[in-house]
């Protein structure tokens, strides 16, 4: 017994050794590439730099995990840092731009068959993925999302706005587009927890609907629109898109927005979707489908695994459509394309915020949802940023009317007249 101890303690050391020798290589061929400023602090208490001018330090907790390392991709890092076998000293959002750029030069594979995760999204799934995602607590969304509580890309007018300025400012572009005026009718699916009716209603006087799947959601929406005395105007109602079209019935609403829903819908189910608002759309009536779409034509990966991350620990079942499938779905559905606008570089910025402003409430947080949660939320939201800067996903406001019938669309020449 003694000699099989002995021996598995040997195998185990010389793998460390040997872990620790490829390591080191790794750091030094890294440093004469240009380098990556983040040092490891390692179990043993050594350090390992990877550049002369580290930002953030990169803390290894068992020696198990050293020999991930020089083969990790980003969600395997990401992994490791959910699980509290690494730590990050530092700046969230730089240590997973490092992270992710340790992963290049180690050039480690993305296994592509982990991302094929297909669902038929019926009610049962998409509930439950909603729940997953959504019913975390409103207390947690707080902390980090600004006062409106809105929770998809914010539109900076500058670089340095705040987060506030940054959405009241998105609330009011998608309004303008949708040419909102009094007494108008508007559906908001997806509606979260209410700033877009309650935006829509208080300052463009319209009567607004929203729906979603979430209870939280429904829950503290109806809270604030009462406290806002807005009830008169505008109730959100727990309620699945596909069942919208026989509670409101045909040609009900004279403007329908979707924001960051049409992610959750999956790709089978856009003609199904994208039908429901056909059906429940006046004839002229104008759509606004806000989504976050996968860069890439054929809908490969999104980078170094950050999307497998994504789909097992924040949004299961979730798909990115690219834009041109999202334009061929409406059209199908009799819509005409009248304004496309990326608003990718905004994501960036809106996600950097939550990143941050998550970061400073941790104790606040890791209270509310425990440690485990807390560390894939913050993996989470700095990867994105990171991912919207690289270019990895996008997000698009796309605006359309309803034009089943021959004839003009009524909307203005310019898309300065419009807006």
């Amino acid at each position: 017994m003694w000699v099989e101890k002995w021996l598995t303690r040997t195998a185990f050391r010389l793998g460390a050794q040997a872990a620790g020798e490829r390591l080191r290589e790794f750091a030094a061929r890294v440093r004469n590439q240009g380098g990556v400023p983040v040092v490891l602090a390692l179990p043993d208490g050594g350090r390992l730099e990877f550049s002369d001018a580290p930002r953030v330090t990169l803390r290894v907790r068992d020696k198990a995990t050293l020999a991930e390392l020089t083969t990790a991709n980003l969600a395997t890092l990401a992994d490791a840092f959910v699980e509290g076998r690494l730590d990050v000293d530092g700046d969230t959002l730089e240590a997973v731009a490092a992270a992710e750029r340790l992963a290049a030069a180690a050039g480690a594979p993305v296994d592509e068959r982990s991302m094929v995760r297909g669902s038929r999204h019926t009610r049962e799934e998409d509930r439950a993925a909603i729940a997953f995602h959504y019913d975390v607590g409103n207390d947690f969304y707080r902390l980090w999302l600004d006062e409106h509580m809105v929770y998809s890309c914010a539109y900076f007018r500058e670089a340095g706005a705040t987060l506030e300025a940054a959405q009241t400012a998105k609330l009011d572009l998608i309004c303008r587009k949708l040419r909102l005026v009094p007494g108008e009718r508007l559906l908001d699916i997806g509606c979260g927890w209410g700033g877009l009716v309650m935006h829509a209603a208080r300052a463009f006087g319209t009567r607004t609907v929203g729906i979603t799947l979430s209870a939280a959601q429904h829950e503290l929406a109806s809270e604030r629109i009462k406290a806002a005395g807005l009830s008169d105007r505008c109730k959100v109602l727990l309620l699945d898109y596909r069942d919208a079209p026989a509670r409101f019935g045909r040609a009900s609403f004279d403007k329908i927005a979707s924001v960051g829903m049409f992610e959750h819908v999956g790709r089978r189910r856009l003609p199904e979707y994208f039908g429901a608002v056909r059906h429940m759309l006046r004839e002229r009536g104008l759509f606004m489908n806000h989504g976050i779409t996968a860069a890439d034509v054929d809908q490969r990966p999104v980078g170094s695994g950050a999307g497998d991350f994504i789909s097992r620990h924040v949004f299961p079942h979730g798909e990115l459509p690219h834009l041109h499938v999202a334009i061929r779905e409406m059209a199908a559905q009799g819509f005409e394309i009248a304004d496309v606008e990326s608003l990718r570089p905004h994501y960036a910025l809106t996600l950097a915020h939550w990143s941050r402003r998550l970061d400073a409430q941790l104790d606040s947080a890791r209270a509310l949802v425990g440690e485990r949660k807390l560390r894939t939320w913050r993996a989470y939201l700095a990867g994105c940023s990171h991912g919207f800067a690289r270019g990895w996903m996008n997000v698009y406001q796309v605006l359309a009317s309803k034009q089943t019938e021959p004839g003009p669309t009524g909307l203005p020449l310019t898309r300065e007249m419009a807006v």
